[in-house]
């Protein structure tokens, strides 16, 4: 009996031994084999998740490629999605279990209200925050959020060339201007009653901002009626824009309907049905013919058995930036990721990009569409 526990005593030993003298080599095969960990913030539920769930998915198809090929610095890539519902109050929730989660960057967040609610929170955690949806001007513009990028211009680029396809193209002379009272959509209409005045080449006729969710617009489409309004320009998002349009045309309005890339999607074409043909709004620049674009449209077909949403390329771009970025860098460090953010071009769908310092996108841009037979088509 004492023999057997000695012996005992002494495999104790020798394996404690072994593992103290083991510890140093398993962790740092630990470290190396740690995860990079991506936060993926925005809508995936409610009305607007048809704008966040396609990032979502270029996020995870440029993981799984990357991930195929051994990573990203010779570590795995991890996806944390967090929904925020587009409403800045979840937007805070999602920002702090994202930093609690310890991630390394963040995909997101997708509407203008949301992303600004959120953007503080990283920047004090000193976390890279790229949107490829966020089009607020103030994001990048005011110098507050030096941790922010995005892949998609702003609106004041979005709302110019509103402006000037309505003036120019379209000629018309009186516009009323409505919003939905939120960052992007009051910013962006804000910006098209500026540049309209500018051109003194036509009048706002009405500026007006519109309850979200409600069930009844008919009292300003009656001021769009009774102020002649030739065309309205929309800042906001596709379910009041739906509801808008469909009572401009129930009421037999011919009133010209011109809007943003909150309404270029085809939920919105979806659910206003024929009400929706003829009207216009602006979106991210095709570049469908990209052959990236191509294989990223292809690949999410083979995935998930449908074509992309909006805001797609933009999402894949946005991904494979940071992720280029923190290659380049040879490090996920703030400071690091940043600078090759703007230093290092990189191949993406909607070309090849990097970003100036205020963190847009150089030479991304906007284009005009307009529904007809039931999908948007880019106007030449």
């Amino acid at each position: 009996m004492e023999h057997h526990f000695r012996r005992t005593l002494r495999i104790l030993s020798l394996v404690l031994f072994s593992a103290a003298w083991l510890t140093p080599i398993l962790s740092g095969s630990l470290l190396a084999a740690d995860t990079i960990k991506l936060g993926v913030a925005g809508a995936h539920s409610g009305d607007l998740a048809s704008y966040g769930l396609p990032t979502a998915k270029a996020a995870e198809l440029v993981v799984k490629e990357i991930n195929a090929k051994g990573g990203v610095l010779g570590r795995q890539v991890e996806l944390l999605l967090e929904d925020d519902v587009c409403k800045p109050e979840m937007a805070t929730n999602t920002a702090t279990k994202l930093v609690s989660l310890n991630v390394n960057a963040v995909i997101g967040h997708i509407c203008s209200g949301a992303t600004k609610a959120a953007l503080g929170i990283y920047k004090d955690a000193k976390l890279i925050t790229i949107s490829p949806a966020a089009t607020n001007p103030e994001l990048t513009q005011s110098g507050q959020y030096p941790n922010f990028y995005r892949t998609i211009a702003s609106d004041d680029a979005q709302a110019r060339l509103e402006v000037e396809f309505a003036i120019g193209k379209l000629k018309v002379k009186k516009i009323a201007i409505l919003h939905d009272k939120g960052d992007y959509g009051k910013g962006l209409a804000g910006f098209a009653k500026q540049f309209i005045e500018e051109s003194k080449k036509a009048t706002v006729v009405l500026f007006e901002g519109i309850t979200p969710g409600a069930v009844d617009y008919s009292a300003v489409v009656q001021k769009i009626k009774k102020e002649g309004a030739e065309a309205v320009i929309y800042g906001g998002y596709h379910p009041e824009a739906s509801s808008i349009v469909s009572q401009m045309r129930k009421k037999n309005m011919k009133t010209i309907f011109i809007s943003d890339d909150g309404v270029k999607d085809d939920t919105f074409i979806k659910v206003s049905g024929k009400y929706a043909e003829g009207v216009y709004a602006t979106g991210p620049r095709d570049t469908t013919r990209n052959p990236l674009a191509i294989s990223a449209t292809e690949a999410h077909r083979k995935t998930y058995g449908a074509d992309p949403g909006a805001f797609f390329l933009n999402g894949v771009a946005a991904t494979q930036a940071l992720l280029n970025a923190m290659q380049k860098a040879g490090s996920t460090e703030y400071a690091a990721v940043g600078k090759a953010l703007q230093t290092q071009s990189v191949e993406t769908p909607l070309g090849k990009i990097k970003f100036d310092k205020r963190g847009d996108a150089i030479g991304v841009g906007f284009s005009v569409y307009q529904v007809k037979n039931g999908a948007y088509v880019e106007v030449k």
